[in-house]
């Protein structure tokens, strides 16, 4: 009879065997074939905050620092949280000139928090703007709104967002670096960045117009006009009403003196902004009052 025990302790034997002749040919071949890394990659990489965000553009801080040293047309500003800098030192270390940026932050499109905006239904699936997203378009009757379970919080890099108690997420612009990563997991894509001369900000996503959709959530925009009407930019296109919404040309907008389209605007969907921080404590409560 066969002795299953001792053909199963040999056969292990001799596969651990062969692991380890493999293993000792595949480091001796990487040793010999190993290309010497550029020591200067290292050192840029060090310099670099290490949020591996990626909007460099590049996988991680690793792939950034090893193609702004090796490739002569990759410039060195490209590290969106290290700002200027983190620039000045990628620059000096890599012989190449860093020109000047404006510094970004993520803003929220929506103020359609607990209470302002209204539910279609009760959600109690799992825990992710995405998942809730494809249950009707999310719990929300305004489908373009914030969908209130924290995708963008989790994915920040630099602990810069939070869940407000009003459902919504707030963004804490002196730690905010403006990588972008929170947007890019926003399936509503409720979040932008704005750079930090911004004039004013649209606080709103919604495309659905006028009177219906106000029934839904008090603090949308209604697409009227007014700020459009009354900005001192007019002729220059510096607000512009897109689907419903009103779109600022921060190109256009940040030149402005005197904001004349904040005080037309009926629900307060537009904010006027100072170095990324709200000028003004303009808000929806709970019980639907506009406060000032």
């Amino acid at each position: 009879m066969y002795d299953y025990t001792t053909i199963a302790m040999y056969a292990v034997g001799v596969m651990v065997c062969i692991g380890i002749v493999f293993g000792f040919i595949l480091a001796s071949a990487d040793k010999k074939f190993a290309m010497e890394e550029n020591p200067l990659i290292g050192e840029v990489k060090e310099a670099l905050p290490q949020g591996q965000c990626g909007a460099c553009g590049f996988a991680g801080c690793a792939k950034y620092a090893e193609a702004v040293v090796l490739d002569p047309n990759v410039p060195p500003n490209l590290c969106v949280p290290g700002k200027a800098e983190v620039a000045a030192v990628v620059a000096k270390l890599t012989g190449k000139v860093a020109e000047a940026t404006e510094p970004k932050y993520a803003h929220i499109k929506c103020r359609g928090g607990n209470g302002i905006a209204k539910l279609a239904y009760e959600y109690k699936g799992v825990h992710d703007c995405a998942a809730a997203k494809i249950v009707q378009q999310g719990p929300k009757f305004c489908k373009f709104g914030c969908l209130g379970f924290g995708n963008c919080t989790r994915a920040c890099p630099f602990g810069a967002m939070s869940m407000g108690e009003n459902g919504l997420p707030v963004v804490n612009k002196t730690l905010c670096t403006g990588c972008g990563k929170c947007a890019s997991v926003c399936p509503n894509h409720v979040i932008e960045l704005l750079p930090i001369s911004a004039k004013v900000s649209i606080s709103c996503s919604s495309k659905d117009f006028g009177a219906p959709a106000m029934k839904n959530c008090k603090a949308l925009c209604l697409g009227c006009g007014s700020c459009m009407r009354n900005c001192s930019h007019q002729e220059e296109g510096a607000i512009k009403i897109i689907d419903h919404l009103a779109v600022v040309n921060q190109d256009i907008c940040h030149t402005c003196d005197n904001a004349t389209c904040l005080t037309k605007c009926p629900t307060g969907a537009i904010n006027e902004m100072i170095k990324g921080s709200f000028k003004k404590e303009e808000y929806w409560t709970i019980d639907g009052a506009f406060k000032k």
